[in-house]
Formats: structure tokens, C-alpha cells, sequence
């Protein structure tokens, strides 16, 4: 078989591999590879944003007329978070299906359930025809969307990673966020696009259901491009060959719990911001200001397009100085950013729309960065694993409740302590690498 092609290739059987892959196995492109990776970051995000533009839009009155408007986001954002606590117990559920059946198997079962979730938000009745079991279906759909969540890690991004070469894993490792960005702009617009098509009655009679139909469409893309490749076997190859398989977590824990509580806490900055100036700020505007929603929406979407090519440099910046020292600079930006969070939201409309979009711009340098920062301590035997239950507990602590948290704090204590939650972020982030570069140094002494 002839090996030469336009763009660079991954082989099934890498020359350093401990594991032997047949001759007939077909060459996998890195392009591949990242197609399918950004394609399930986009399917994801955009689900996590359609839910959670819904917490602030829509949510407070079609399932919580009987509170006020800041009470109802309370109750939504507390909705919001069972997604998060839902997303590890997934994760362990899925790891004996994939175990037993088979990663395609995993990946069906988990993304049929997320597409099933996802659109059956957009069929529960609101409270006024359903009363309070309507509070509770929205709780059933929540929680399982983070259940199949948890079961959707495909390996895509480890096996990405691996491949990359060593002068450009900065680069490599940016690849998979861009889901984020991408997934807010895509949400975030068709709800402004509804918005101005509608009434506001018909919007929360029925127009706020449609991104929940769209969410399952792209869902559906999303299945049939991952599965194109995950199931084919020069990509379990691949897979297997780079011991990207489940190993027991409780064996993960014991022998390398440390790596695990670091990397939980290294993305704290990134993905407190993360909610910050989008999910929060939304809220911020439609309660306390007296800004347009539909122009609030669109100044994000113009911070989520300033964060990709900060993404981007955010790149080129990690292959020349490394991934730490880059996550540990911008944990710095943040934490200055932090200061300054009362003037902004404080101050005019203006200074609103500053705070958004300096605020996704650092987001683009530091979450192209967040994922897998000290993610190479894991042995490879606990790679796998490692990368997945890092990921479910920084979602866990670092974005679960930001949203709850920061408006709780803005509205009974004051805005500059929205400034001082983030700021915590940023110095769980600067201990974290602290603590990994000190542990790196002293493994190659020994």
C-alpha cells in the first residue's frame, strides 16, 4: 500500500508502539481525527448551551410562573447543575457497556440517549397545563442529559493528543475546544433568530422548542460522523495500540489520585470564566439591566468569535513556551480580570460589553489550553480513564454551579465578589500546575 498522501498520516502501528497491528490495517489521516472530535465538541456544547440560554430565557416562566423572575433562575440554574453530578455516574455506567458490548455500542447507546433527552425538554408541558410534574420531567431530561454525557467519550482527544507531534501539542490539544466557542455561537443565534421572528408569547408558548429539535438533529450528525470512526478497525487499532481502553477507577484512584486531583483542578480559571460571560452575564443583563436580550445575545456571539482565533494563537503560543506555562499565564490574565469585574458590570452598557468580550477572549486562550494541561502523569495503562474522570470532575467543581453561585453572590453580597469566585478559579488553576511542574521535576530526578 502506497504511504503517500498530500496531508500527514497516522499509521495503525506507530514505530514506538509496544503493541503489533497488522500490515493490512489502513492508515488513519490526523484530519480524521479531528473532524470527529470537533464534531462531537460542537454536538455537545451546543446542547449545554441551548439548556442553559433556556435557565435564562425561558425556564423562569414557563416552569416557574409562581416565582419571581430572579427566584425561577435560581430554581433553573440549580437544573442546570444535576447535568454535571449526572455526567460522572454516566461515566461509570458506560464503562461496563463499553466493557461488555463494545465502544460503537457505548457511543450508540449514550448519544441515542442524549438525542432522546435533549428532545424531550423541548415536549414537556409547561407548568400551567402540567403544574409540578412538569418541574420534574425537566429534572428527569436534565439529569439524563449528563448521564449520556458521561458515556459519549469516544478516546478521540487522548488518541489526538498522542499523535501529535512534540513541537505541536499545544496546537493539537486546542483542536477539540473549539467546540465550545462554536457550539455558543450556533445556540446562541438561532435563539436570536427566534426572538426577533416571534412574539413573546409565541416564543415561550412554543418557539423556545425548536433549538431543543435542532439539538437532536445534531445529534443524530453527530453519531453517524463519530461512529464512522470509532467502529472501524484501524481506529480500535489505534485505540487499543495506545492503551486507550477503560482501566478499573478504583485501581485509578489509588495508584494515581494525585495526577487525578490536579488535573480536576488545573481548568478551574477557564471554566469559571467559561459561565462567567455567558450563561451568568445573560442573567445579569436580562435581570438587572434594562439591555435588549437579543443585542446582549449578539455582542456574546461577537465575544464566541473573538475567542477562536484566541484559541488559535492560543496554539501556536503553547508549542513554543509549553501548555502549563501558557495555562499558568492566563490564569494570571484572569485573575486581573477578575478585579476589574465590578467596574464592568457595574458600570455602562458600554463597560458590559468590554467585560464580555476581553472576557471571551481570555477564555480562548485559556480553554484552548484547560483540557489535559497535566494529563501526561497518567501512566498509559490509566490514560484513558484518567482523561475522562479529570474531565467529569473539573465540570463538576469548576462549572456546575458558576452560574447558581455568581448570581447569588452579585445579587445578596455584591458584584465584586463574583470578581473573588473567579479569582479563586484562577489560584486553584496556578496551585494545580504549581503542583504538577514541582511533581514533573522530581520524577526525572528519580
Amino acid at each position: 500500500m502506497s504511504t503517500t498522501h498530500a496531508n500527514p498520516v497516522l499509521h495503525a502501528s506507530p514505530p514506538n508502539s509496544q503493541h503489533a497491528v497488522s500490515d493490512h490495517d489502513q492508515q488513519v489521516s490526523a484530519a480524521d481525527i479531528a473532524i470527529g472530535v470537533v464534531i462531537g465538541r460542537v454536538s455537545e456544547f451546543f446542547d449545554f448551551f441551548v439548556f442553559g440560554i433556556a435557565c435564562v430565557l425561558v425556564f423562569p416562566s414557563v416552569f416557574f410562573p409562581f416565582a419571581s423572575g430572579l427566584q425561577g433562575t435560581f430554581y433553573s440554574f440549580a437544573i442546570f447543575a444535576l447535568a454535571f453530578i449526572g455526567r460522572p455516574l454516566g461515566s461509570l455506567f458506560f464503562k461496563l457497556i463499553h466493557q461488555h458490548y463494545g465502544r460503537g455500542s457505548k457511543l450508540t447507546i449514550a448519544l441515542f440517549l442524549l438525542g432522546t433527552t435533549t428532545a424531550g425538554i423541548a415536549f414537556v408541558p409547561g407548568y400551567a397545563s402540567l403544574g409540578r410534574e412538569a418541574i420534574i420531567l425537566l429534572i428527569l431530561f436534565r439529569f439524563g442529559q449528563g448521564f449520556a454525557i458521561g458515556g459519549s467519550w469516544d478516546g478521540l482527544p487522548s488518541l489526538l493528543a498522542l499523535y501529535a507531534p512534540a513541537n505541536r501539542r499545544g496546537w493539537f490539544a486546542m483542536i477539540p475546544q473549539l467546540g465550545a466557542p462554536i457550539g455558543f455561537i450556533v445556540a446562541a443565534a438561532l435563539f436570536v433568530y427566534l426572538q426577533m421572528s416571534l412574539s413573546t408569547r409565541e416564543f415561550l408558548a412554543w418557539g423556545w422548542r425548536y433549538p431543543f429539535f435542532v439539538a437532536f438533529a445534531i445529534n443524530i450528525v453527530a453519531l453517524f460522523a463519530r461512529l464512522r470512526l470509532v467502529i472501524t478497525p484501524e481506529f480500535s487499532a489505534l485505540l487499543k495500540s495506545r492503551a486507550l481502553e477503560p482501566s478499573p477507577i478504583g485501581e485509578l484512584l489509588r495508584r494515581q489520585g494525585r495526577n487525578v486531583a490536579l488535573g480536576a483542578f488545573a481548568p478551574l480559571a477557564s471554566y469559571a470564566l467559561f459561565h462567567l460571560v455567558t450563561i451568568f452575564a445573560l442573567s445579569w443583563a436580562l435581570l438587572f439591566t434594562r439591555q435588549s436580550t437579543n443585542t446582549f445575545l449578539i455582542v456574546q456571539i461577537i465575544g464566541a468569535v473573538v475567542a477562536i482565533p484566541c484559541m488559535i494563537l492560543s496554539g501556536v503560543i503553547a508549542d513554543r513556551i509549553g501548555r502549563r506555562s501558557t495555562l499558568a499565564i492566563f490564569a494570571v490574565a484572569i485573575a486581573i480580570y477578575s478585579g476589574w469585574m465590578p467596574v464592568l458590570l457595574s458600570g455602562s452598557t458600554i463597560g458590559g460589553y468590554v467585560f464580555i468580550i476581553l472576557g471571551f477572549a481570555l477564555l480562548g486562550f485559556s480553554h484552548a489550553q484547560s483540557a489535559g494541561a497535566v494529563n501526561s502523569g497518567f501512566r498509559s495503562y490509566f490514560r484513558y480513564s484518567g482523561a475522562l474522570i479529570t474531565s467529569d470532575l473539573s465540570w463538576l467543581i469548576g462549572a456546575a454551579f458558576a452560574p447558581l453561585v455568581a448570581l447569588a453572590l452579585a445579587y445578596y453580597i455584591g458584584v465584586g465578589y463574583v470578581g473573588i469566585y473567579l479569582l479563586t478559579g484562577a489560584l486553584c488553576t496556578l496551585g494545580a500546575l504549581w503542583v504538577s511542574r514541582a511533581d514533573s521535576r522530581e520524577t526525572q530526578r528519580a
